[in-house]
């Protein structure tokens, strides 16, 4: 059986010790935020905060990290309140969405690390690859919400005021079922 923490909570799961972290996190726990690309640790969607580090998770297995702490984009911040979340949704960062879980958790641990970083230091750190080509916007990005971090700069609320954040999903008419 293997112990660690995830996203603040104990957990222990009776699964091969060489699972990989990401099966865990997906399959066992159903935190489905952390994405499989390649499975290789080439694109960086599985990226996930193990003790302070970004790490993929398709190459952590469970056994390598126990008594670990893990951090998912799930609890990265429920709300959509961390600078770096506000800075990729005020920067139209997101594309198709599939690798932003990964380059976020990338960007927050780099920033947590480096709360100034350069334009080189941020291409440096974030590797993950992305088919839609949004690497100049990540870039400013990063810079914005190391900029919030620090206390230099705000960014005004990017959910309109009179959404409930967890009911948000019902308020956009294309993921609304279509009335009978």
């Amino acid at each position: 059986m293997t112990r660690f923490t995830v996203n603040n909570q104990p957990v222990q799961y009776r699964l091969d010790p060489k699972t990989p972290l990401l099966w865990a996190l997906r399959d066992a726990s159903n935190l489905t935020g952390t994405k499989y690309g390649c499975g290789t640790g080439q694109c960086g969607a599985c990226t996930v905060d193990i003790d302070g580090e970004a790490v993929r998770s398709c190459q952590a297995t469970i056994g390598s990290i126990e008594g670990s702490f893990v951090t998912t984009i799930e609890a990265l911040s429920r709300d959509r309140a961390h600078p770096v979340q506000q800075a990729f949704i005020a920067k139209n960062v997101p594309q198709c969405g599939f690798c932003v879980p990964g380059m976020i958790m990338a960007a927050a641990i780099l920033i947590k690390q480096n709360n100034d970083p350069s334009e080189e230091e941020i291409e440096a750190a974030i590797t993950n690859l992305c088919r839609c080509g949004i690497y100049p916007r990540i870039i400013e990005a990063i810079q914005l919400a190391a900029r919030v971090q620090r206390g230099d700069e705000t960014i005004a609320n990017n959910v309109r005021p009179d959404i409930d954040h967890a009911a948000a999903a019902r308020e956009i008419p294309a993921l609304t079922p279509p009335r009978r």
